[in-house]
């Protein structure tokens, strides 16, 4: 997972790309990069660390230009490298050209293998580059085309931003697995990873960009074109589970609504009798509000969330996720001391989160610690931008529910049915991306 961001405007962009980033922190905390035309050439800052820290008042008057675009990475451990940080860059018919992509291709290895032995040397380990590589080999003086070419032989989750010269062009997969919007504020034109990217700046979404579409924008306006393909828009149902901001309404489902609901059929799934509902913050709380409405039982703020603390399921390394759950989350004594408490959580991936916060929940004075997940068990590994790249780290594929019930210490424990999931959505199972959860892939990963 990673953000991007891209805006053609007739003033200065720096400054509202830098807002555009921050509003997409929670898509990739490990790196941040922007690329801006000037008007003679294309001009470029990257940095390891959150978007804040990565561009100061300083650097941004050191980017004028009113085309560019923004990213936000989101790494795994192997790739945590200062190199691989977008936009990348390189030449096109002459011409100066950036890309950040969010997403992950399957058959990235493939292709790389294929292009060194064609004497393409790599700078990076992304599979970022891979595209831009294509799409400059491909290049005859029609960006739409070269695309299209490239888009024929990539298979797996992309949504890119590009910056050539005076335009700024935007594509995304066939599939539509990583969400994309397009908005406008005025005469500027932005596409985003999130709908949050275009409102912080004063903009308001107009669409999503469709699964296939390619777009180029510039002084002219939106000029939309189409990859034809016999694949059918399969979005990513754990965005709206996790990934998603609460205010992100992608491909017309509302991150908060999608969650509150899940809550409400968690409920009926799964009802339990206890004093309180807890959340665990922050893409807990519309469930926990919607499975304490529907329950009836009050709702309390039993975990207080540390607000200068990323998100944990982020970080590269799993010593890292546990020290930050530790920084990230505390019991609040008062609230849960004495109370059988039942704990709304998005999700259990390698299920030492959920062990930990129930173990300091009871070290706090719950008397019983039940736990309802508003997603279904993720048992199988995710290839299209999720770091969940071996089976072996994902506790559902190891173990029954009983059994991950046992392990993490729960009174009880239950997860929501994945049709119950696709009901919170309004959408037929068979319209979303359900691999993490059924292992019904859309691209075949042995293409890998």
């Amino acid at each position: 997972m990673c953000g991007v961001i891209g805006i053609c405007s007739k003033s200065n962009v720096s400054t509202s790309l830098f807002y555009g980033m921050n509003s997409l922190q929670h898509r990739g905390q490990e790196a941040a990069g922007m690329a801006v035309y000037d008007g003679e050439e294309i001009r470029r800052t990257r940095s390891m660390g959150l978007v804040i820290d990565a561009f100061t008042e300083e650097k941004l008057r050191e980017l004028p230009g009113t085309i560019g675009i923004g990213h936000v990475r989101y790494a795994t451990a192997s790739g945590s490298h200062d190199y691989n940080i977008q936009p990348l860059m390189g030449f096109i018919g002459g011409e100066m050209i950036a890309l950040a992509s969010d997403g992950n291709l399957v058959n990235y290895q493939i292709l790389r293998e294929r292009l060194e032995e064609e004497g393409m040397m790599f700078q990076t380990t992304s599979d970022t580059e891979v595209i831009l590589y294509l799409i400059t080999r491909y290049y005859d003086g029609d960006i739409v085309e070269a695309i299209k070419k490239t888009m024929k032989v990539i298979r797996g989750a992309y949504s890119v931003t590009a910056l050539v010269k005076d335009k700024v062009v935007a594509f995304r997969d066939p599939h539509g697995f990583r969400p994309f919007v397009l908005g406008r504020d005025g005469d500027d034109v932005i596409v985003a990873s999130e709908n949050a990217a275009i409102e912080i700046i004063g903009g308001e979404m107009t669409r999503n960009v469709e699964a296939g579409e390619i777009l180029v924008i510039d002084g002219t306006g939106i000029h939309s074109d189409r990859f034809e393909s016999e694949a059918t828009a399969r979005n990513c149902i754990f965005e709206y589970v996790y990934f998603a901001r609460n205010d992100a309404t992608l491909d017309d489902i509302n991150a908060y609504t999608f969650r509150r609901r899940c809550g409400e059929i968690l409920w009926e799934e799964a009802p339990c009798d206890v004093d309180l509902v807890v959340p665990v913050p922050d893409s807990g709380i519309p469930s926990a509000i919607g499975y304490a409405q529907a329950a009836g039982i009050p709702y309390g703020e039993g975990l207080v969330k540390n607000r200068y603390m990323g998100r944990t399921f982020i970080k590269p390394t799993q010593k890292e996720r546990e020290m930050a759950v530790k920084l990230k989350l505390n019991p609040l004594v008062d609230v849960v001391k004495g109370k059988s408490i039942v704990l709304l959580d998005d999700s259990i991936v390698r299920g030492t989160t959920s062990r930990n916060l129930i173990k300091r929940l009871r070290d706090a004075g719950a008397r019983e610690v039940h736990m309802r997940i508003t997603s279904p068990p993720v048992a199988y590994s995710c290839y299209y931008g999720i770091d969940t790249p071996n089976r072996k780290n994902l506790i559902a594929a190891n173990q029954s529910i009983q059994e991950i019930e046992e392990n993490i210490g729960a009174d009880s424990l239950a997860f929501i049915s994945l049709e119950g999931l696709a009901k919170a959505g309004k959408k037929d199972v068979s319209e979303y991306c359900t691999a993490c959860f059924d292992g019904d892939y859309p691209v075949d990963p042995t293409l890998i």
